[in-house]
């Protein structure tokens, strides 16, 4: 169990290092869940609280209304959103889990699984993070915070984590946006003698679920009459360093060779604000 703080305890560092993921308890309230879900609504409606839109975005205008909305980088358009990037319990959770003083945010995206819209394209699919973050150096100091506005639980399509499958190195077959889940886990290349185990990730509103670069994971169709509403914070440590990859080019990254950023160096700049210093306070 972690700290009365919420921040982990060494058993729960082993935790996850074993298995690739951790739950926090409840830290964020239900005063601030209740904004940041009517944010989320607004950004949907295009009405952006800093008249910057997000890197990526989801309207009713694209797509079918009952699929998996994805918007990227919503911390751009709201402050809300953007303080919930910033959260500093949250980063010194990450601090702790990956056993560093230094956590930095890097990317942010709104998850919206609408209710009763199994078989409408909202399932996530199997997929590693680090597939499709090659742009930096080592995995191991890269992690996702997923923060539940919404109770989750099997029928309205929570996480589904695989334990231990950050042990296992860079897999093929990582698709987000595969929707059969059962024969596109047949197609990775899992280790000889391990097993592909998922565990569903039972979740109140305003837990926080951590996971490793490497961990596999997706999530299935929303069957119940729930919504499921969510942000996946994506953080780094200090030591995380840049690699050039034309394939995976993300906003920030591009700004970071502009800057001067070369290959191997550490990332860092405003574009990767710090959330979490051991022994500085805000």
């Amino acid at each position: 169990m972690p700290n009365a703080n919420g921040i982990p305890t060494q058993d729960d560092v082993k935790f996850f290092k074993e298995n690739g993921y951790w739950l926090s308890p409840k830290i964020i309230d239900d005063e601030r869940l209740s904004r940041l879900r009517e944010r989320m609504e607004r950004v949907y409606r295009n009405e952006f609280e800093t008249g910057t839109p997000p890197e990526a975005i989801w309207s009713y205008e694209k797509g079918h209304p009952k699929t998996l909305r994805k918007t990227d980088m919503a911390s751009y358009a709201d402050l809300t959103i953007r303080a919930l990037a910033y959260d500093p319990v949250i980063g010194e959770i990450a601090a702790a889990l990956t056993e560093t003083d230094t956590i930095r945010f890097w990317a942010d995206q709104l998850l919206h699984k609408p209710e009763q819209s199994g078989g409408h394209a909202s399932s996530v699919g199997w997929h590693q993070d680090y597939t499709y973050w090659k742009c930096f150096q080592n995995p191991e100091t890269l992690l996702t915070a997923w923060v539940a506005y919404d109770d989750v639980d099997e029928e309205n399509g929570c996480m589904m984590m695989v334990p231990g499958s950050n042990q296992w190195g860079l897999l093929n077959g990582s698709d987000f946006y595969e929707q059969n889940l059962d024969n596109q886990k047949n197609g990775m290349n899992v280790p000889e003698g391990q097993v592909f185990r998922t565990m569903p990730i039972v979740m109140k509103a305003g837990q926080v679920s951590f996971h490793h670069s490497l961990t596999i994971h997706g999530s299935g169709p929303n069957i119940s009459d729930r919504v499921r509403r969510s942000s996946a914070l994506h953080l780094m440590t200090g030591e995380t360093r840049f690699r050039y990859d034309e394939r995976h080019q993300y906003l920030s990254t591009k700004q970071f060779i502009a800057s001067g950023g070369k290959d191997g160096d550490i990332v860092q700049g405003d574009m990767y604000p710090v959330i979490y210093k051991k022994g500085v306070t805000a």
